[in-house]
């Protein structure tokens, strides 16, 4: 089963980093990121940017565009990583690698229903 795991953080404190800050939490995430890749369970990873370039799309019909994510939450979502686990036992385990190296942050551990493969990983069942 595939799992999305969605990292959220409060994006203030992430953009105040200095670049080697951020930088040094990055290569973490990579060290962290190395044996899941290795062992095939490793998906794609995005960060992405600030939430203020975010747009909402919703209402009937073609909708409307709206400024921002529109999150009710002080934290926003910031990235991704997409997982391969057995388990959801497996998934959560994961998350808590990365956020061992992030302990600020706040992962969101999520079944994946529908992937579209662009690099290698199979369709998911379900």
């Amino acid at each position: 089963m595939l799992y999305a795991i969605l990292a959220y953080h409060v994006e203030d404190e992430v953009l105040s980093w200095t670049p080697e800050q951020d930088a040094a939490v990055v290569a973490k995430v990579i060290e962290v990121q190395a044996p899941l890749r290795a062992s095939g369970q490793f998906g794609p990873a995005a960060r992405l940017d600030e939430t203020r370039k975010a747009r909402t799309l919703r209402g009937p019909g073609a909708g409307m565009v709206l400024d921002g994510p529109f999150a009710e939450s002080k934290e926003q979502l910031l990235g991704f990583h997409l997982m391969q686990c057995a388990t959801e036992e497996e998934a959560i385990a994961a998350a808590r690698k990365l956020r061992a190296v992030n302990p600020t942050a706040v992962y969101e551990i999520r079944p994946v229903k529908l992937y579209v493969p662009a690099d290698g990983f199979g369709a998911t069942s379900g």
